[in-house]
């Protein structure tokens, strides 16, 4: 039995406007998609909805949603760059990180903050340029440094207070292809980028 795709249908457009933190009326949220190179993920919580599943053998399994590799894609497709960072190490993330050609996984991370600013330097971009989504206080302090720190619309409360943008679905069914869209739209990409997928 293979685990890992959740293909599930959506009966509604997500929504993508919802902005919760005061500090968001500093600098519009278009000006925000503007500036981002680097979209960083958490895992558990994020790219899936959180829970474990474990066999008699001791395997792991994870769920990862379908459309959210698809925005990956179209992420990767528009020129930025999609990057893993997450506190736990699992198989399972490797393999879905190489289904869809991400090279930038950190596994095993014990201080995000200090991780992202490790890559910040790597590539050359300043914090401002990065968008980090999280769902949980390991999350919590990069989601306050990065130029945009998104939160899943199921995250704790803390850090969806903190965040710059709170998306309407839950972690694992759609979060990230809420946010490619986001990002896309607010830049002028969308467009283009799906163009090809058109008759």
């Amino acid at each position: 039995m293979e685990f890992g795709l959740q293909n599930a249908d959506y009966h509604q457009q997500p929504t993508i406007t919802k902005l919760t933190h005061p500090a968001c009326q500093l600098m519009k949220l278009s000006d925000r998609c503007a500036a981002i190179r680097l979209v960083l993920s958490d895992v558990d919580g994020v790219l899936t909805d959180g829970r474990l599943i474990y066999d008699n053998q001791g395997g792991e399994a994870k769920q990862f949603h379908i459309r959210d590799g698809q925005g990956i894609r179209l992420w990767q497709q528009s020129g930025g760059t999609f990057g893993i960072v997450t506190a736990r190490s699992s198989a399972m993330v490797t393999r879905r990180a190489e289904e869809l050609d991400i090279t930038l996984v950190k596994q095993g991370v014990k201080n995000k903050l200090a991780e992202v600013q490790e890559i910040a330097i790597e590539f050359g971009c300043d914090l401002k340029e990065i968008c980090y989504v999280g769902d949980d206080v390991l999350d919590w302090a990069t989601i306050q440094s990065v130029g945009l720190g998104v939160a899943v619309a199921d995250a704790v409360e803390e850090v969806r207070q903190s965040a710059k943008y709170v998306t309407s679905q839950p972690g694992g069914h759609g979060a990230i292809r809420e946010l490619i869209e986001l990002l896309l739209k607010n830049t002028n990409r969308w467009e283009s980028t799906i163009h090809k997928y058109q008759a």
